[in-house]
């Protein structure tokens, strides 16, 4: 992981070569809410993880995720064992944006509703000014057992370009 500075705070990047911290996602199981490990996710398996600012705004739910549900037949070719997006949101409003934007549930949704895995990764973005608060950066990793192969991170929320499926699908 890189060290950059981040208001008199070092704060720690994730960078491709290192291991996924661990840290709990809340996911929305038929039973209701529940916990998945980032252990249970990628231990042993090749996953797409897909990082956004938040679920239901213009970018992520126009731009971003759609390429990941229409590309996700492309992934699996690719023996990719599952494609996850997560967001500073709660399980709630994850769950409601995965039924409105995946019906046919290509996508995992997870919840980081404190932003602690957007933090482990060095990966937020104070929307505060915004009304937003703290935030996930938008990006697109491949991650193969546990360790980052690929990152893409955008330079703007407002933007899906470098963490595009198209792009990362190409990259692996």
């Amino acid at each position: 992981m890189q060290a950059r500075q981040s208001g008199g705070k070092e704060t720690v990047t994730i960078k491709a070569g290192d291991r996924i911290p661990k840290a709990n996602f809340s996911i929305m199981t038929p039973e209701g809410p529940a916990l998945r490990s980032t252990d249970e996710i990628f231990k042993g398996r090749k996953v797409i993880l897909i990082g956004v600012p938040g679920a239901f705004t213009p970018t992520c739910s126009n731009a971003h995720l759609p390429g990941f549900v229409n590309k996700a037949e492309a992934f699996k070719q690719k023996e990719i064992d599952e494609i996850a997006v997560t967001s500073v949101n709660d399980v709630f409003v994850m769950d409601a944006w995965g039924k409105a934007t995946d019906p046919a549930e290509k996508i995992s949704f997870l919840a980081d509703g404190s932003g602690d895995f957007a933090r482990a990764l060095g990966l937020t973005l104070d929307l505060s000014e915004r009304g937003l608060g703290l935030r996930s950066q938008r990006y697109a990793m491949f991650v193969d057992d546990g360790v980052v192969k690929k990152l893409n991170v955008e330079t703007s929320p407002g933007k899906a370009d470098a963490s595009s499926a198209e792009t990362l699908l190409e990259q692996i």
